[in-house]
């Protein structure tokens, strides 16, 4: 050991030198404050002065370790937050962000910065800056292989450089050295962020200045690449588990609405469906559809015929939308309203239709297509029920018409259809050259049914009968209705009052004369009997009833001479005998002529304005002769309402 012995000349002894650079360690001094002690030992012997620079020497390389452990402790400090800043992770931008300032604090940089690779555009664009001032450094995109930056990407190795500018390792290009140029950086150093083999970006420290980065400072920042590697991975992680929650949750959601749609499907259909094989009618099934949608009901038949409503305004479905619906097997929208075909097979049975649900989801749109299923179901019941009940009704009314079977019999098949032949029943001959035969008979069956009635084809037209002990009055307001729903004039020829079996065929055959009568008269569309078409129908009825067909005619002069004693009906018969020549009549009458004016005046107001037309005319000049040639001796009364016609 040194001797400790003071030197005779000015220098220190080298215990002081010794404490002195101890408190320099402990004060963690530059190290250029070392050297302090050696010059002031200047004055020492040659053995003092050696051993206080074997000291310094010795405190340097402490001091030296010491910076390391500093360094490494304040690198593994990082490290442990970034870990942290890992394990917390809510932001993937703010972890690079405190990574690039991390870095930048432990290197000492004046920039450090982060870029991604973009594996459809092939190339790495920056994610994160610190420090960085020039906007077009912040926006540049490196192709793969261009610039220190490209080449790390593309190698999956650190590249460093002194002054990049000058660098001719690496593809320059004028973007990314503009780039550069206007961030002012020379010295720049690039990582790899890996993950297993693959390359995802790149971690950058740069320097405006010229220097050179060690090997502790490439190992450095790429650990700090490697944490934050993980950290994107583990964004990357996080999204994709999220996602998979997210679609996870709106499957089961998705997966539990289904499974409450399916529910509601067979709770609806098994209500529907019992409801029709219990025997429930079409107005039943609309209510129920109804209810279980929470809308107004409309059905139709294949003809637009409403069949049933419920909680709805009556309308026809727009021929467009079931036309639709037809097509493409689904219900279809339109304003506001559900239109869905009733189908059995490509056969067109009607439609429903659904209001007040503008809305209307998928769920609940199946539900309503099942609805339609359902219906025509029944529907397709229904024309089973009623066909063979139209074959029963038919067989019955031709049976009628033609004889066919004994009385007894045909009124006990009557009354099991809820038809009673004792009651006056009128027969009905429809005629419609416009309307498909099948298309008039299902019409004119419905209203048989309505009506407590009969109908079918016989003799190539289709015969109605219903009570009615009205045939004329019945047979216009059947024309009308027949009419409307077959949307086609109907001519309807009435004959009867028939009550007893016996009597349908004869007034079967009237109602044919009648009919032809209507058509050749140029009636067609109205309805009539025998009786509405004067004297045509007393030639034509095989029962002509001369006395009521006098009645019908002069009926309102025969009353008003009775009421008021006058004459009115010999002052017609004259005007006619007189060619309907007032001066003429006067001359006959021996009245004056304003007494005749006025007597045809009267006669106007109780027959009719158009009493002189000549088809009219003639009817009333037909009911004088009837009246004159049809009087007996014992019907004195009946030839004094008459008047004198000799």
């Amino acid at each position: 050991m040194p001797s400790t012995a003071k030197d005779p000349g000015t220098g220190q002894q080298p215990w002081t030198a010794l404490r002195q650079l101890l408190d320099l360690l402990a004060q963690g001094a530059p190290p250029e404050h070392f050297t302090r002690p050696v010059e002031e030992a200047v004055g020492a012997g040659p053995d003092e002065a050696e051993a206080i620079a074997d000291a310094t020497r010795v405190a340097l390389r402490i001091r030296s370790t010491l910076s390391q452990h500093r360094r490494r402790e304040a690198e593994l400090a990082a490290l442990f937050d970034t870990a942290g800043d890992l394990a917390a992770l809510r932001d993937l931008d703010a972890v690079l962000r405190a990574i690039t300032h991390r870095a930048k604090l432990l290197l000492g940089t004046d920039v450090t910065y982060l870029s991604l690779n973009d594996d459809e555009a092939g190339d790495t664009y920056m994610r994160v800056t610190d420090g960085c001032v020039s906007a077009a450094f912040q926006r540049v995109r490196l192709g793969m292989g261009e610039g220190l930056g490209g080449l790390v990407a593309e190698s999956a190795r650190p590249y460093t450089t002194g002054d990049y500018r000058d660098d001719t390792r690496f593809k320059h290009t004028g973007p990314i050295d503009s780039a550069v140029i206007e961030e002012g950086l020379h010295a720049i150093l690039g990582v790899p962020l890996r993950l297993g083999t693959r390359v995802i970006g790149v971690l950058y420290a740069a320097d405006r200045t010229s220097r050179t980065f060690g090997p502790d400072e490439v190992a450095l920042l790429s650990s700090l690449a490697d944490h934050a590697a993980i950290a994107i991975d583990s964004a990357r992680l996080m999204d994709e588990t999220r996602t998979a929650l997210v679609d996870l949750n709106a499957a089961s959601q998705t997966i539990e609405a289904h499974s409450e749609a399916v529910r509601r499907a067979e709770e609806a259909h098994d209500r529907l469906t019992d409801l029709v094989l219990r025997g429930g009618g079409i107005t039943d099934v609309a209510t129920a559809i109804g209810g279980i949608l929470g809308g107004g009901t409309l059905i139709h038949d294949a003809d637009g015929a409403e069949l049933a409503r419920a909680g709805a305004e009556t309308r026809l479905p727009p021929p467009q939308a079931v036309a639709a619906s037809r097509a493409g097997g689904r219900a279809v929208p339109v304003d506001g309203t559900w239109v869905c075909a009733v189908l059995a097979g490509h056969e067109l049975l009607g439609s429903i239709a659904l209001t007040g649900r503008p809305d209307l989801g998928e769920a609940d749109r199946r539900l309503f297509e099942r609805a339609a299923v359902v219906t025509a179901l029944l529907l397709l019941l229904r024309r089973s029920v009623a066909e063979t009940e139209d074959r029963i009704r038919g067989e019955l009314l031709g049976d009628l018409l033609t004889r066919a079977a004994d009385p007894g019999t045909l009124s006990a098949r009557a009354r099991r259809l809820k038809v009673d032949l004792g009651h006056p029943h009128a027969v009905f001959v429809l005629h419609a050259p416009a309307v498909p035969r099948p298309r008039l008979l299902a019409v004119a069956a419905r209203t048989a049914q309505a009506r407590h009635g009969l109908a079918g084809t016989h003799r190539e037209e289709v015969v109605l009968v219903c009570p009615s002990d009205t045939p004329s009055a019945c047979a216009a307001r059947l024309a009308d209705e027949l009419g409307a729903a077959v949307a086609a004039p109907v001519t309807v020829a009435a004959a009867g009052p028939v009550a007893g079996p016996e009597g349908f065929s004869d007034a079967h055959a009237e109602a044919l004369r009648c009919l032809s009568a209507l058509r050749a008269l140029g009636h067609e569309g109205s309805g009539a009997a025998l009786a509405d078409l004067g004297f045509v129908g007393v030639l034509l009825g095989d029962r002509a009833d001369l006395r009521g067909y006098v009645r019908q005619t002069l009926g309102p002069l025969l009353d008003y001479d009775a009421r008021r004693g006058t004459d009115l009906l010999h002052t017609l018969r004259v005007y006619f005998a007189a060619g309907m020549n007032q001066t003429k009549a006067r001359e006959a009458l021996h009245v004056h002529i304003n007494t005749v004016v006025q007597r045809l005046d009267r006669i106007g107001q109780l027959l009719g304005r158009d009493w002189q037309r000549p088809e009219k005319a003639l009817e009333l000049q037909m009911a004088l002769r009837i009246a004159q040639v049809s009087c007996t001796p014992d019907e004195s009364a009946f030839e004094s309402a008459l008047g004198d016609v000799r």
